[in-house]
Formats: structure tokens, C-alpha cells, sequence
């Protein structure tokens, strides 16, 4: 009977996989491009703002996070213009409640000029942050500082250590899911030698990226030399980490792992007593579970999902994601050497697969889309965020895979089903048999007449014969061809879904990022253009001669010390003289001010001040104050961007 399964062509099949690596490799250019400083923690604060001007030196910087950070006593530095470290390098933890704070003592005696504030820490979820900003005592000045370019966790240190993170989960996926799939769907690939060099590398992967993760924390969170990944008082540092005590549980754990792939392989497969193999695979099942979810638990313990709202139950939620996608994804990989190395896999191995494929997806997807309301929150984070376009793309990418898995659903289907290619392959390799016996008798008689040589040329061609016969005839099946490529398509997608997941542990969720927005933060928006800013105001006190218009001019209308003119013309345009004119400026959205200001006469119509502080960019509200007599007197007010 003819296979009516819908099929792949080969072109597409080549299509499918040049866009996985095209889409891979944007993925990666992003991986290193991207600013691998975005983590769970946000500078929310600081005192002084970023771009205030203050009268007199402070005691001390203090900075405000949105979620725990660790901080070490270099952590914040304070500059002065010159460069000259003007802090005292002693770090004080001044957090109370649920505010998260720290602060560093400055010298005594500063002068006056702008200063450079630039912080580095470590998130509760393992990233590193930085950033840096300025503020000024008496009046802003120039200063040699420069600012850094290259935040933490960045530069070859970063790619990395972010190419040992991509493993770790690879590693994890290939020695879960593989194992999975033998015990729950093909007992029989115990004892396939593709299927357990699959399951073996995944171990060793695993092993060697989370050795190389612990080498790199000293230099991903602090100096970015890669050379200081040898140094043991670093590595000391970060044993004492929740981080680097997850990374030698993880270690530990595979110790346990490597024990487990030894009995699997080793006795499990030899073993032919039903009744007895039926205990083991449950012990097995059970053992390997708990290994598994305690290496699933050190991601949880140490990344997003430790902190945060609703820690405790979004660890264990982490960890039942994690399983369910090693199972689906490692599960994919060991079908497709199956199919491709093993000489043969039943229908019932593959659809027991499709069965736990499917409830994997189902645990996948409820377990997911808490993990999405807990990190972006909002649909504006989820449009409008890093992690939320990215998790877009995570969801997209799920459901190309659920598609094209319906599509091995139907060739599976068709699997054992006689065609007569099969029919054709099935007496070719019968053939096949009986030219290897013929072989067989051929070296036997070769032994006999003390001619080894011989008899080890034939049992090469014998060896031969028989794995190309058993190859064509695995291959002339169209259901198998058909599955065959359906789940290199499906493995390809995974690849690239496993880059966005592992792009998504370094980004900062999107719930974060918009309540760091909505607390204005230590940065201030992006100054306007430098330059002087003109206002004209039309007023009118109500009294005789009370009508006229005020020009205002603020130069260079940026925060710091500006110079201020104030025209005050007639209904003519010529200059009119009025007994007082008083300005103010307010910032409503910092609710600072109002900041008063008398300007003093110059001549006809036309008042100036020359040192008017505007501490910080934003929004600001100029009212001015016009008097045209005893008793008359209006205020008129304007918003204007001063940056």
C-alpha cells in the first residue's frame, strides 16, 4: 500500500534547514551584540540625582535597586573631575525594609566641579549591572573622566560565558530527554550504541560548560579579563555565591547523573528478565527524576525564577518547565538517531514519543505562560520590552514546532504499514543474508586452509555487505524517510528555540524594566538639544498700560547654571519698563520647586540673572510674575524642555 502521509520534498527539507541557521545565526549576532548587562536588578535611585547641582558637598552617594543586588567595596566609585577617587572605598548596606540600598562615604573637603559616579553588581538572579552618571557640587565644570563604554558582562569574557550557558541547557536537554526517551518510549535503545553516545555527550557537555560557567563568574562579574578566570581567590569569591554554591551542586548532581547513565547502559540493558526489568525501569525512573530535577532546581536557585514576586512558587514551576523541555527537545533528538543510526525503531516506540511529546507540551505551555505573567506583567511590556518581543519569538517558534510535529504525528501513523518498497528492501536484505552466510562458510574454509589474512578481508566485506543491506533497507521504507525528515525539521526549529530561551535567562523581564521606567530611575531621559530656549508670554494685569508681552530667553538651557534674560515689550513692540518681574521654575514630576528668581534691571524693558541653578533635565514649568502697578499684577506660566 502506498504512503499518503503528507511529505517534505528535499528542497524543502534544505529550506527548512537554512532558515533555522539563518534565523541561529541572527540569534547569535544578537547574543553578542546585545547589552549583556540586562538582569532582574534595576537602578531605581540616587543621592544625588543624576545631573543635580547641589550647594555643598554630600557625606556620601547612596544608590536604590529594584530588587537585591551583592556589592563588594569597589562597587561604586566616585570621581573627581580630575579622575582622583573621592570616595572612601568602603561600602555601606543601607537597605531597611523592602528598599534595597547602598551607600559609599566621600571625602571631606571637595571641591567644587562634577563628579562621575560609576557602580557595578551582581543581581540576585546572577547577572551583572553597571552603569555610571554625574552630578555636580556649586556649578557643573569639564572633567576628564570617561565614562565607561563596555558594560559588565561583556567583551570575549561575555560571549563566552554566554556560549557555556547555551551548552549547559543543550547538555541538560540531551541527557535528560535522551534518557527519557529510552526508559518511557524505546527500551530497547538501552543497548543502541548511537543512542547512548547521544545520551553520554550530553553529560559530558553539561559537565564541561558548568566547569567553564564556574571558571568564568570571577571576570563575567567583575574585572571582564579572561585571564583572571584562573585566579583561586576569585574562585573562592564565588563559591560563596548563591551562584557558585549552585554550580558545585550541579556538579555533584552529575556525579550522580554519570552513575545513573552507567546503570542504564550497563545492566539495564543486559538484563532479559521481564519481570526484573520491569522493577528497574521504575527505580530507574524514579532515581532519574529526582536527579534530574535537582539539576533543573540549580537554575531555578540561582537565575530569574529566585527572585522577584513569588519566589516559592515560581522555583518549582522553573523546574517542572525545564523537564518538560528536556523531555520534548532531548526526546526529539534521540528519535532522530534513531532514525537515522539505528537499524530499526518500532511504530510503538514513536507513538509512545508522540504521547509524551504532547503532555511535555501541555506542561510546557501552563507552566510558560505563568513564567510570561510573572516577567513581563503587562501587554505593553510585551510589545514594548526586550523580553517580551523576544518571548514572542519563543512562542512563535513553539508553534512552528507543534506544526511540524503534527505532521510526524501523521507519517508515525503510516510506520509498519507494508509498501512495496519495503517488500522490495525486505527480500534484498534477505539476500543480503544469505550471501553474508555464504561469506561466513567462505572464511571458515579460508581459516581452514591457514590463510588468516584472507579470512580477515572476508569478514570486513562480510561486515560490509551486511550494514549497507540493513541501511538501504531501513531507507527504502517511504513512512520512515517521511518521519525522518518531519523531525529534522522539528530539531532544527529546537536549536534555534533553545538560543531565544537562553537569550531570554540574560534579559531583563519586561515587569522590571517598565516599573524602573514608572520610578523615573538614577538616568534621566535623553537631554534635549544644548542651545538657548526663547519663550514669549502674552499678559495682561487688567489695569491701565497692563497689557504687553514677556520674552524670556535661558541660555544654555540645560541643568546646571544657566543665564537668563526677561524682555518685556508693549502692544507696539517697544520696551516697556514695569516696577517688579519675578520668575520661577517648577519641576512637577520630581515635585521640585518652585525655585524662585529675581532678575535684576538692566535698562528699559529689559532684566537679566546670571547664575540660575536648574538642578536636573525634565519638563519644567517658567512662571513669571509681572507688577504694572501698586495693585496690578498677573502670573503667566509655560512648560519648556530643559535638558
Amino acid at each position: 500500500m502506498t504512503a499518503t502521509a503528507p511529505r517534505f520534498g528535499s528542497s524543502t527539507v534544505r529550506l527548512l534547514l537554512a532558515a533555522a541557521v539563518l534565523i541561529g545565526t541572527l540569534l547569535g549576532a544578537l547574543l553578542a551584540g546585545a547589552s549583556p548587562a540586562s538582569a532582574h536588578a534595576a537602578l531605581t535611585g540616587s543621592n544625588p540625582k543624576d545631573g543635580a547641582v547641589v550647594a555643598t558637598a554630600p557625606k556620601d552617594v547612596t544608590l536604590t535597586f529594584s530588587e537585591q543586588v551583592a556589592m563588594g567595596n569597589d562597587s561604586i566609585r566616585v570621581l573627581e573631575p580630575s579622575g582622583k577617587r573621592s570616595d572612601k572605598a568602603k561600602i555601606r548596606d543601607l537597605s531597611t525594609g523592602g528598599t534595597v540600598s547602598y551607600g559609599v562615604d566621600l571625602l571631606p573637603g571637595l571641591p567644587n566641579g562634577t563628579y562621575t559616579v560609576a557602580w557595578q553588581a551582581v543581581s540576585a538572579d546572577s547577572h551583572p549591572i553597571s552603569g555610571a552618571f554625574t552630578f555636580s557640587i556649586g556649578a557643573p565644570s569639564k572633567t576628564t573622566v570617561a565614562l565607561p563604554e563596555k558594560e559588565a558582562g561583556g567583551g570575549v569574557v561575555g560571549v563566552l560565558y554566554d556560549i557555556a550557558r547555551y551548552a549547559s541547557y543543550a547538555g541538560f536537554v540531551l541527557l535528560a530527554g535522551g534518557a527519557a526517551f529510552v526508559l518511557l518510549c524505546w527500551q530497547r535503545g538501552a543497548s543502541v550504541r548511537p543512542l547512548q553516545r547521544l545520551v553520554v555527550q550530553g553529560w559530558v557537555t553539561l559537565t564541561a560548560a558548568t566547569l567553564a560557567t564556574l571558571l568564568l563568574r570571577t571576570p563575567y562579574t567583575g574585572s571582564g579579563k579572561l585571564a583572571d578566570a584562573f585566579d583561586l581567590g576569585g574562585l573562592r569569591d564565588v563559591l560563596e555565591t548563591k551562584t557558585g554554591a549552585a554550580l558545585i551542586s550541579r556538579l555533584l548532581l552529575l556525579g550522580a547523573a554519570a552513575l545513573f547513565v552507567a546503570v542504564l547502559f550497563g545492566a539495564y540493558a543486559k538484563r532479559e528478565d521481564e519481570a526484573e526489568k520491569k522493577d528497574l525501569t521504575f527505580g530507574l525512573a524514579i532515581g532519574g527524576t529526582v536527579v534530574a530535577a535537582g539539576i533543573a532546581g540549580t537554575w531555578a536557585l540561582s537565575e530569574h525564577a529566585s527572585t522577584g514576586i513569588q519566589p516559592g512558587l515560581a522555583m518549582p514551576v522553573d523546574v517542572a518547565h525545564l523537564l518538560a523541555v528536556a523531555t520534548w527537545l532531548g526526546g526529539l533528538a534521540a528519535l532522530l538517531t534513531a532514525l537515522y543510526r539505528a537499524p530499526s525503531i518500532e511504530r510503538a516506540a514513536v507513538r509512545r514519543f508522540s504521547r509524551v511529546a504532547f503532555i511535555s507540551v501541555v506542561v510546557l505551555a501552563a507552566t510558560g505562560l505563568y513564567q510570561s505573567w510573572r516577567q513581563v506583567g503587562s501587554w505593553s511590556a510585551l510589545t514594548g520590552t526586550s523580553y517580551g518581543q523576544l518571548l514572542l519569538v519563543k512562542v512563535g517558534l513553539v508553534v512552528v514546532m507543534v506544526g511540524v510535529a503534527w505532521i510526524s504525528r501523521r507519517w508515525t501513523a503510516q510506520l509498519g504499514e507494508p509498501t512495496t518498497v519495503a517488500t522490495g528492501a525486505t527480500e534484498e536484505a534477505t539476500e543480503a543474508t544469505e550471501a553474508t552466510e555464504a561469506n561466513a562458510e567462505e572464511a571458515e574454509e579460508a581459516a581452514d586452509s591457514s590463510d588468516p589474512e584472507r579470512a580477515t578481508q572476508l569478514a570486513r566485506q562480510k561486515a560490509a555487505v551486511a550494514t549497507a543491506q540493513k541501511k538501504k533497507a531501513r531507507d527504502a521504507d517511504p513512512s520512515r524517510s517521511g518521519l525522518r525528515r518531519s523531525v529534522l525539521a522539528e530539531a532544527g526549529v529546537a536549536v534555534v528555540l533553545l538560543a531565544v530561551t537562553t537569550v531570554l535567562t540574560t534579559t531583563e523581564p519586561g515587569r522590571t524594566e517598565e516599573e524602573a521606567a514608572r520610578s523615573g530611575g538614577a538616568q534621566a531621559a535623553a537631554p534635549a538639544p544644548a542651545g538657548p530656549t526663547e519663550l514669549k508670554l502674552p499678559f495682561d494685569t487688567g489695569g491701565q498700560n497692563g497689557k504687553g508681552t514677556v520674552r524670556l530667553s535661558l541660555d544654555p538651557a540645560t541643568s546646571g547654571a544657566n543665564e537668563m534674560h526677561v524682555w518685556i515689550y508693549n502692544p507696539e513692540l517697544k520696551p516697556m519698563d514695569v516696577p517688579e518681574v519675578k520668575v520661577s521654575f517648577t519641576l512637577k514630576a520630581k515635585q521640585i520647586g518652585p525655585l524662585p528668581i529675581t532678575p535684576d534691571r538692566l535698562t528699559t524693558g529689559h532684566w537679566s540673572a546670571g547664575a540660575v541653578q536648574i538642578p536636573m533635565p525634565g519638563e519644567w514649568q517658567v512662571q513669571v510674575t509681572v507688577r504694572t502697578s501698586d495693585i496690578d499684577q498677573t502670573t503667566i506660566d509655560k512648560n519648556v524642555k530643559i535638558g
